[in-house]
């Protein structure tokens, strides 16, 4: 990569004297004024509080001082400028040439948690005093310190205006929340980046407020040329070292895991001493933890190494020079993945702290950064490496940009600060009546032949319904569930239906439902997958079919909640079926009030839920209410499950279908007033006409169906003592007579007086659907 790479930009260098803009009309300067319309010289305090944020301000402060007949300018020195320690930074402001108007002593050393507290409270104490006295027009504030923060935060109190450079970007720890939060107090906005640019757009920024104008500094680094730049990285890093054969390091805590920051600090220096070249280590910045980071360096004798120069500052132009001509620079500073950049030159970045930030194919991140050996293989990889410059961070015109957006800020208009939220319609009354009217949900039936998708009301009611004919594969139905959802969910606005969610089951006995939460918002869909429901045992918590019946094999052993939450980005409850159906009684059916009852669903298996003071049952391992599966009798026909003599071996559409089977088989089935086609396949139905037109034989084994139910449902009755049994699906008008009177000989006289009943809900397989989405979405008490 290296020997490919263009030829570096040679690293510039102006004195730090320099003003810039010198060149800039008197004639255009007095255009701009007349366009304004305001003969107001603009009041503008810069506030810098460490050697970072004034590399960044440093710029934009000569390019105000440069046009004195636009502007004023007043300078705040505060934090860790000031404390010898961290190397009096405040001087290169004074050698610059610019006059310090006030300076604030608001650090309280601790390099702790508390300590940035601390330091935050103290400076809101001490600021508006000076803010009093300079009564500023506009205060520009920089990045992502807690220093920052109080300046921000004393400002907007004030009602100053302000104008915040370098919002919008993404990196790791407590930054990125201060970072954030000065945004929200800034009336002004200069981000460095396109994606700063949308990510303050989409935290609701005026985008007349926001300039897109790039980095201050990148105006220095990408015109910055210094024929003599080895007497500085001599004067640095000794008489013998060679450009690209040195490193630079700089290394900073992570307030937010300062323990593991510290140890991945000491990691990297054992790294480097193992890497056995000469480097220049900058002491951490004033952060919680740097402390003990500066105990590290002293533990391990980094002052006093011979390869190593341990150092506190390093002036911005000559820090230029020495990152610009290393051969690498490693550390978590910002400065690393953004300045760094412009020279091409590599950077290794640790750990999380600028987690987020966009970087140049010069950057090779080490997240993880937990072992000496793995610091030391990226070195091997990084060292001596060219890369191509990178210009994510500017094309070196970013003060003139900046100037000319500070000319353009009227001050007469309204200081009060106002967000762009996205459009929303007004707030839909919350009546009681017009909530039961319009919140709706849409159900989907999976069934053998059709796909029906319905928008069910919160009473219960069918308001529309779509079919269609049902794929084969797994693929498609979702699919095509998804894109009925779609165009029902859209057709629900013309209908003044509120939709909360979808459910979907695959049959009648043995579905599969899976639910979609979303708002309408104009024409925009917003969406929340909420639950799948499929037959056999099911674990809700994970989403996983435990164990699926041989009825739906394709479903067995299968996660349905990662499928479907991958592929829509959502997340997703799953349940059975037999309770999805329990749950649709609750609210709609017999079950509603009442405090214990259990369902049975009787068609092509037997399935159940349990509603046990008003909640559903799941059990220990999740096989509650697999009632198909009460055995009645230890020699009776096998059932799918694989055990004989159970509920489901006697009663289900399958077993009455193959009892029919063998009475046609037999010729034992039809009777005067039946006929069959020849290809036509036998049926329970046929069973069950059977048995009305007299069949003695067809009318036996229904009563048999039903006494085996009716044993199972006495069973239920000494282990639950529920105050009544709901029977739903196809076959249960068929079995309720028998149930009952299975109840009258067998049960217990405490618990014969259950009401047993056949549901009444006209559609329970879409209603079963529809109201797992209502009554997880609604759970509001009338």
């Amino acid at each position: 990569m290296g020997t490919n790479a263009p030829p570096r930009r040679e690293p510039l260098a102006r004195g730090p004297h320099e003003v810039y803009f010198k060149n800039l009309s008197k004639q255009k300067q007095k255009e701009v004024m007349e366009k304004n319309g305001n003969n107001h010289k603009l009041r503008v305090c810069v506030a810098t509080c460490n050697r970072a944020d004034y590399s960044k301000l440093a710029p934009i402060m000569f390019g105000i001082k440069a046009e004195p007949q636009f502007f004023e300018l007043d300078v705040v020195v505060l934090g860790s400028h000031l404390i010898d320690d961290y190397g009096n930074t405040y001087r290169m402001i004074e050698q610059d040439d610019f006059d310090i108007h006030t300076r604030l002593h608001t650090i309280v050393r601790g390099e702790d948690e508390a300590a940035m507290v601390e330091s935050v409270g103290l400076a809101l104490v001490k600021l508006p005093d000076v803010l009093n006295r300079l009564k500023p027009d506009i205060m520009i504030v920089h990045g992502d310190r807690f220093d920052a923060l109080a300046l921000a935060t004393s400002a907007a109190l004030m009602n100053i205006r302000i104008l915040h450079i370098e919002g919008g970007e993404v990196s790791g720890t407590i930054d990125d929340s201060i970072r954030h939060a000065i945004t929200k107090l800034a009336h002004y906005h200069v981000c460095c980046t396109r994606s700063a640019e949308q990510h303050l757009i989409a935290m609701c920024e005026d985008h007349d407020r926001i300039l897109l104008a790039g980095c201050p500094s990148y105006d220095k680094l990408l015109s910055a040329k210094n024929k003599d730049y080895m007497s500085i990285i001599r004067m640095w890093l000794g008489e013998d070292v060679k450009t690209r054969d040195y490193i630079v390091a700089l290394q900073h805590p992570v307030t937010t895991d300062i323990k593991h920051s510290i140890k991945m600090f000491e990691l990297t220096l054992d790294a480097l001493i193992s890497f056995n070249k000469r480097t220049l280590v900058l002491f951490p910045n004033v952060d919680a933890g740097s402390k003990e980071m500066v105990r590290v360096m002293r533990k391990k004798g980094i002052e006093h190494h011979p390869n190593f120069r341990a150092v506190k500052h390093v002036p911005f132009d000559q820090f230029i020079q020495l990152v610009a001509h290393a051969g690498c620079m490693i550390g978590n500073s910002s400065c690393g993945v953004r300045e760094v950049g412009a020279f091409g030159t590599p950077v290794i970045n640790l750990g999380t702290r600028q987690t987020g930030r966009e970087t140049g194919e010069n950057v090779l991140h080490v997240r993880d950064a937990d072992t000496q050996d793995k610091i030391l293989h990226a070195l091997q990889l990084q060292f001596g490496k060219q890369y191509p410059c990178s210009k994510i961070y500017g094309d070196g015109n970013a003060v003139p940009r900046i100037l000319k957006f500070l000319k353009s800020i009227d001050l007469k208009e309204p200081l009060q600060k106002k967000f762009c939220f996205p459009p929303v319609k007004d707030n839909i009354s919350q009546d009681i009546d017009h909530i039961l009217e319009t919140q709706s949900a849409l159900a989907v039936d999976l069934g053998g032949t059709n796909l029906r998708v319905a928008i069910v009301s919160m009473k219960g009611e069918i308001v529309k319904k779509y079919t269609q004919l049902n794929p084969k594969t797994y693929e498609d139905r979702l699919e095509l569930i998804l894109k009925m959802c779609v165009e029902a969910a859209s057709e629900a606005v013309n209908v003044n239906c509120r939709i909360l969610g979808v459910g979907r089951p695959s049959e009648i006995d043995i579905g599969n439902v899976i639910s979609i939460r979303y708002m309408l918002r104009g024409s925009q869909m917003i969406w929340s997958l909420q639950s799948i429901s499929t037959g056999g045992r099911v674990n809700p918590r994970e989403g996983i079919v435990l164990h699926s019946t041989k009825l739906i094999q394709e479903w067995s052993s299968v996660d349905l909640r990662t499928p479907i939450s991958d592929a829509l980005h959502l997340p997703v409850w799953v349940d059975n079926d037999g309770n999805c159906a329990a749950l649709a009684e609750r609210k709609f059916g017999h079950g509603k009030g009442i405090e214990n009852f259990v369902t049975l669903i009787t068609g092509t298996g037997i399935g159940g839920g349990i509603i046990h003071q008003h909640e559903l049952i799941h059990g220990s391992s999740f096989c509650a209410a697999e009632l198909g599966h009460i055995v009645v009798s230890l020699d009776g026909p096998e059932c799918l499950c694989g055990s004989q003599g159970c509920i489901e071996a006697y009663a289900s559409g399958i077993a009455l279908q193959r009892e029919a089977k063998k009475l046609h088989d037999e010729d034992l089935l039809l009777v005067e007033g039946m006929s069959m086609k020849k290809e036509e396949v036998v049926s329970a139905a046929h069973l069950i006409q059977a048995a009305k037109l007299g069949n003695t034989k067809a009318d036996s084994i229904l009563r048999t169906a039903g006494t085996a139910l009716g044993l199972g449902v006495v069973n239920i009755l000494h282990t639950m003592n529920p105050s009544l049994v709901i029977l739903s699906g196809v076959l249960a008008s068929h079995y309720v007579n028998a149930v009952k009177d299975v109840i009258n000989r067998q049960a217990l006289s405490s618990v014969k007086t259950v009401d047993v009943v056949v549901s009444n809900l006209a559609d329970p397989a879409l209603l079963g659907a529809a109201s797992l989405v209502l009554d997880y979405t609604t759970r509001r008490i009338y």
